[in-house]
């Protein structure tokens, strides 16, 4: 018994740090968790509650005891009626083990891709709808699509949205650097503080963002504005630029050295890709002299590459 002695002391001695550590990890991941979602405030607000009842409480006052005892049961229901969205969300991670696993790493070779099929219909104003998910499982919106489980190409992403066709208006979801599904139905965000010239795209686009942690980019219809929704907000009318790095640290930001290479590596192909996509668009639509200056005329009133962000 004399090693099992050995083992309990040597557990007495680091007890304490294993504790700690434990704790740290988990108020660490809480933290995070809560900062993805608009759940933050709620914690402040508690906080700030428990610090006047301990004043209350410190000072003996009686009155401001008795208020605060009364109002509190009704103060919690409301939080969990008005923050159901983002408590919602806190409990999907946990329950599909997000809180401890890391991000979903999307195969990113072929970014470019997308990029570039999300310029070509920004210039002939066509709207596009794509999700790349993380770390909450969204096979109930796949299923709401076409399975599709074909490589990612601007070609096939730009005759899927072009065109007036049955998958034309609903989303398309990549998922493990394959186009997984296309026209699936994405949930609407209810929030009134969206300006009502956005159309169902960016509400959807914000909808997703709001109920799951994916990454959603869209481009809109009217004013050919390339923008991405996540974690419950929406930032408007970006550059390519900006669009390419801001999903390259979303969506990798484990393996930022190896998803930039296969990038690099691939010029030719999505040169090839490109020219074929616009051969395509060039068949089919036309860019009249009127369409440009109408468009010059909606990005002046929104301000070029201006972002606006809804929180």
């Amino acid at each position: 018994m004399s090693w099992f002695q050995r083992f309990i002391s040597i557990y007495e001695l680091i007890r304490p740090a294993i504790d700690v550590a434990i704790l740290s990890f988990l108020l660490y991941k809480g933290y995070e968790l809560l900062e993805k979602t608009q759940a933050l405030p709620i914690v402040k607000g508690a906080g700030f509650l428990i610090l006047i009842y301990g004043i209350a409480w410190a000072f003996n006052l009686k009155t401001l005891q008795w208020v605060l005892t009364m109002v509190t049961p009704g103060l919690f229901i409301a939080v969990v009626i008005m923050f159901q969205p983002e408590l919602r969300k806190i409990f999907m991670q946990l329950g599909q083990g997000g809180f401890f696993k890391p991000s979903t790493v999307v195969h990113i070779g072929k970014l470019d891709a997308v990029v570039t099929a999300a310029e070509l219909l920004s210039e002939q104003r066509r709207g596009m709808l794509i999700v790349f998910p993380r770390k909450i499982n969204i096979k109930n919106i796949i299923e709401t699509g076409t399975r599709i489980n074909a490589e990612i190409s601007s070609s096939l992403i730009v005759s899927v949205f072009m065109f007036d066709g049955p998958l034309h208006d609903g989303a398309m979801v990549i998922q493990g650097g394959k186009i997984a599904a296309a026209g699936c139905f994405l949930p609407l965000s209810e929030r009134q503080d969206i300006r009502k010239n956005f159309g169902t795209r960016h509400r959807a686009s914000l909808g997703m963002a709001e109920q799951s942690d994916a990454v959603v980019l869209v481009v809109s219809e009217e004013t050919g504005a390339i923008s991405l929704s996540y974690d419950a907000k929406l930032y408007y009318d970006l550059s390519p630029a900006e669009i390419t790095r801001k999903l390259l640290d979303l969506l990798d930001k484990g393996s930022r050295k190896e998803s930039t290479s296969p990038i690099q590596e691939q010029p030719s192909t999505q040169t090839s890709s490109q020219q074929t996509s616009l051969q395509t668009s060039s068949q089919y639509t036309m860019q009249t002299s009127s369409m440009q200056s109408a468009e010059q005329k909606e990005r002046a009133s929104v301000g070029e590459n201006s972002e606006v962000i809804f929180e």
